[in-house]
């Protein structure tokens, strides 16, 4: 059996970790090479994305389209300013998504609901262009070194079990009824983040109940349209975790859960009438995601802590206000 050598040499990196409290890294532990699961996830999700994007030109191509042939859909669709002005939300929402591990899903779907879809619809649209964005984003996150194998694995299956449980919700009842709780809940994780981070003093201790977390975010995140970020990483930092693994990890989860998500509610309630508008999203989110899981990576760890802080307290408070008033 071979034994790991641990390093903890004073790398740059890992001497902010110690100015701020946070673990040290160790570029070795979170590198695919060195963990079969983590391999076996990124080929996994490689595969699932291969097949889809298989489906959908077989679709596009063969399937019946109304008359109309794949080249003159395209034609029709890169025409359309919905389509672009979609490109343009999925690409500035995966940066942030990407970089920071929240935000995608709950820009996404304002942008959507604002442009008269229902909820269920919003959702569903979002939680199915997630699918190939955040699949792009986690693999990045993998290549990059960004993702902890045990924080992978234990937000993996909660966090699958709760986006089915907020699937089956929303497509039955209105999930907006939870919104100013989670938002409150929210502003004081973001003012905590904020907090520890001017005051650099974080405890070095594991993060507790992650699988509890994990499924409560999963749930909040397809009844809400968009929180599993907001959720799960603000909670997992705010614990004390290293900010870079954390958002990776997190990001790297969020596609099997999002994989769920959609296939919940394609089953639940049919699919969305936003399908140009999901293939804007999609678009542009793709060529958004490695550059956000590169900014994560080169990002230091404080500067990440300020922002997610600031993202998630401005975020939440909006939330609050919109609610109320």
């Amino acid at each position: 059996m071979k034994i790991r050598s641990i390093d903890l040499s004073d790398s740059p990196l890992n001497a902010e970790h110690t100015r701020l409290g946070l673990p040290p890294i160790e570029d070795t532990i979170s590198h695919p090479d060195n963990h079969p699961a983590l391999r076996i996830a990124m080929w996994a999700a490689l595969a699932i994305l291969a097949s889809l994007l298989s489906v959908l030109a077989w679709r596009l191509f063969f399937g019946d389209n109304g008359g109309l042939s794949g080249l003159e859909i395209i034609d029709r669709t890169l025409h359309s300013p919905a389509f672009w002005s979609a490109v343009a939300v999925g690409f500035l929402a995966q940066v942030v998504d990407g970089a920071l591990g929240m935000a995608y899903g709950i820009t996404a779907t304002s942008f959507l609901l604002s442009a008269g879809a229902s909820p269920a619809a919003a959702s569903a649209s979002v939680h199915i262009a997630e699918v190939f964005t955040t699949g792009l984003s986690g693999i990045s996150h993998v290549k990059l070194g960004n993702v902890s194998r045990r924080l992978f694995l234990s937000l993996l299956l909660p966090g699958m079990l709760g986006a089915f449980l907020g699937a089956l919700l929303i497509t039955q009842f209105d999930g907006a009824v939870m919104k100013p709780f989670i938002s409150a809940y929210l502003l004081l994780m973001g003012l905590y983040i904020l907090c520890k981070a001017c005051r650099q003093v974080f405890q070095r201790k594991a993060p507790r109940h992650v699988g509890k977390l994990a499924l409560f975010g999963g749930f909040v995140d397809a009844a809400g349209g968009g929180g599993w970020g907001p959720v799960v990483t603000s909670s997992l930092i705010g614990s004390g975790s290293d900010p870079r693994t954390t958002i990776g990890s997190v990001n790297f989860a969020e596609f099997f859960l999002t994989l769920a998500s959609a296939a919940s509610f394609i089953l639940l309630a049919g699919e969305p009438s936003t399908w140009m508008m999901v293939a804007g999203l999609v678009f542009g989110g793709l060529f958004a995601a490695p550059f956000a899981a590169l900014l994560c990576r080169k990002l230091p760890a404080r500067t990440l802590l300020i922002v997610v802080g600031l993202l998630i307290t401005a975020i939440s408070a909006y939330n609050i206000y919109s609610s109320v008033f």
